[in-house]
């Protein structure tokens, strides 16, 4: 028997689940609402129970009374893996010395761009910054994108920069590189809202362990990014601070619930932003987006003091248009934290030189894969054709119970979330109000029915979903002992994107629980199993070819890659293969927006001419 504590701790047991077919009949069986159909609805399940009781059977939640299998497994509440194996993983996905062909076909600036023009005296921090406070200040254009900018503190950062690039001093790559996080980590001098009406800042000003690493690099954080209220879905949708932009087509959301990450990067404003997943909330809005997205072993990023939301399945990470980005933010963000639970338990992330992998293996689930809309897997089929033609080695595979296991991770992180939400006390409105009285959080009506049916579940079925977890898992760490450095690959959405399909979503809200777990139909399986996951970019389908008759924009396709816990680098890895891929192949072009693209370096060498 396979020692798995030798593998690391918290290792799961390789045990292969049960030979189960595949079947995920779509079916509605959720009622989408909007406008007075989604308040009353809200209202109903906010104060009747038996509606809430309904809507928790109805979404299939007690489907997993049905898996006998689980009689044969213990309850697993966290997925944190801490393996020896990638301990001193090393990997060259960055350098100072890297050039413009070094990036992805997109042209977006490049954190190593904004290092080169800081060294060589073009431009300093400080007029990228005031370019950019101009840019959000100036105007509500980019209101529905940050939620806060803390105009003090960037310039006072930006002029620290300034004057150490000008002694030939820089602290790295990072320094003076603009960036902004997601509204769900804690940032000195700025509010918190979680995306919510509440204001739920920190009393004492703490900034989160991961945001606090990036500015000890040199970042300039310009501020927070808006998100879905409570990270509670995947279009980030937002009655109270407004819907950001998909940068590709107005037509649809940028997906959720790190919407704003996504879109702030696309846009250009920034060349790295903190993003949070527990449920895709990184990857979904990069594929919407088409930027790369990371989503971390599980633990292996602290953001301590900020409690998490969803702890058994959230994690914090990086988003960003190249990957060489994504592993600068990475390396620096998953700092560990000795003060937390899991962090300390890694080591510092190694992103140098190393001896190519000799296991190029790509596990694909066919009746999983093939579960994505066509237009969709046949984009990513192309992507994966290239990858064989380099060498990568094509692995069938079976994952066994994936709809159940889709299921209790929904049932996990909405209970998770629903816990956190009620623990919560606002701050006052007014400094009359008495500082001792409880006030519960507000809520959107989409996310009242959330998490009121979410409320419902019973002690015994959410030991269920932990118990699958644990199947799971153990048969996750089987495949990858039969198949060492397999990364198993899907379609990062089975769907081109998230339609509006009416104006009033945008102010009145909307609910569709069946279109949430279809869009997250892939992405799941790495939040509840904790393993490391990227989303790359790999190309686009023009608006009219999806049906919809309209030519003014074009869907982005994204391919996702899902690694061996504690793998992250790996990952990385596998996403600079297909971003080399696109570069090189016929996909290549221009893959900024084709409108609203925000030259940054470029206004600001305007701006500084104009200084002198």
């Amino acid at each position: 028997m396979d020692n798995a504590k030798s593998r690391g701790i918290g290792y799961p047991l390789p045990k292969q689940g049960p030979d189960i077919i595949y079947s995920n009949v779509v079916k509605a069986q959720n009622p989408v609402l909007r406008g007075i159909a989604l308040q009353v609805a809200a209202t109903l399940v906010s104060n009747i129970n038996l509606v809430a009781a309904y809507l928790w059977k109805n979404a299939g939640f007690d489907d997993l009374r049905s898996v006998k299998e689980l009689d044969n497994y213990e309850p697993r509440y966290d997925p944190t893996v801490v393996p020896s194996e990638f301990a001193n993983k090393v990997s060259v996905l960055f350098s100072e010395s890297s050039n413009e062909a070094d990036g992805p076909p997109s042209r977006h600036y490049s954190i190593i761009e904004y290092h080169a023009a800081y060294k060589a005296g073009r431009i300093t921090p400080t007029d990228v910054a005031e370019t950019l406070l101009d840019l959000l200040l100036s105007s509500s254009k980019y209101g529905t994108v940050f939620v806060d900018v803390r105009r003090k503190e960037v310039l006072a950062a930006a002029e620290e920069s300034t004057l150490r690039f000008k002694e030939g001093k820089p602290l790295g790559v990072l320094d003076g590189v603009p960036l902004a996080v997601k509204d769900e980590v804690d940032l000195s001098g700025s509010g918190k809202t979680l995306g919510s009406g509440n204001d739920l800042t920190r009393a004492d000003g703490k900034t989160s362990w991961c945001v606090q690493k990036w500015e000890e690099a040199g970042a300039v954080i310009l501020g927070k990014l808006n998100m879905h209220e409570f990270g509670l879905d995947t279009t980030n949708n937002n009655v109270t601070h407004g819907t950001p932009p998909n940068p590709h087509s107005s037509n649809y959301y940028p997906g959720g619930s790190s919407g704003a990450s996504g879109s702030a990067v696309s846009l250009g404003l920034v060349p790295l932003a903190l993003g949070a997943d527990g449920g895709g909330s990184i990857r979904v809005p990069s594929a919407y987006c088409s930027i790369s997205g990371l989503k971390p072993s599980h633990g292996r990023v602290s953001g301590s003091p900020t409690p998490s939301l969803a702890p058994t399945v959230g994690v914090l990470g990086p988003m960003a248009t190249s990957i060489a980005d994504l592993a600068i933010g990475y390396s620096i963000m998953a700092t560990p934290d000795p003060n937390h639970l899991t962090s300390g338990l890694f080591l510092s992330p190694r992103l140098s030189l190393r001896p190519e992998s000799p296991q190029k293996v790509i596990g694909i689930y066919e009746p999983w894969f093939a579960h994505a809309d066509p237009l969709v897997s046949n984009f990513c089929r192309k992507v994966l054709a290239s990858y064989e033609a380099l060498g990568w080695t094509i692995q069938p595979i079976s994952i066994p119970y994936l709809p159940q296991g889709q299921k209790a991770h929904a049932l996990t992180i909405l209970t998770e979330i629903a816990s956190a939400a009620d623990s919560l006390t606002p701050n006052p409105a007014s400094s009359s109000q008495n500082q001792q009285t409880r006030n519960p959080v507000k809520l959107a009506p989409a996310n009242q029915i959330l998490l009121g049916v979410a409320k419902q579940t019973p002690a015994s079925d959410f030991l269920l979903a932990q118990k699958l977890r644990n199947l799971l898992m153990q048969h996750l760490s089987y495949l990858f002992k039969e198949h060492p450095g397999m990364l198993i690959v899907t379609p990062t959405t089975p769907n081109l994107g998230w339609r509006i399909k009416e104006p009033s979503e945008l102010t009145g809200g909307l609910s569709d629980a069946d279109m949430s777990l279809r869009a997250m139909e892939y992405v799941w399986l790495a939040n509840f199993t904790g393993c490391p996951a990227i989303s790359v970019p790999v190309g686009f389908v023009e608006e009219e070819e999806s049906g919809n008759g309209d030519m003014r924009g074009r869907l982005p396709v994204g391919l996702m890659g899902m690694g061996e816990w504690g793998d992250d680098v790996g990952v990385l890895e596998w996403g600079k293969v297909a971003e080399d891929i696109l570069r090189e192949g016929s996909g290549a072009g221009d893959w900024r927006p084709r409108e609203g693209w925000v030259d940054v370096l470029g206004l600001a060498m305007e701006r500084q001419k104009k200084g002198n």
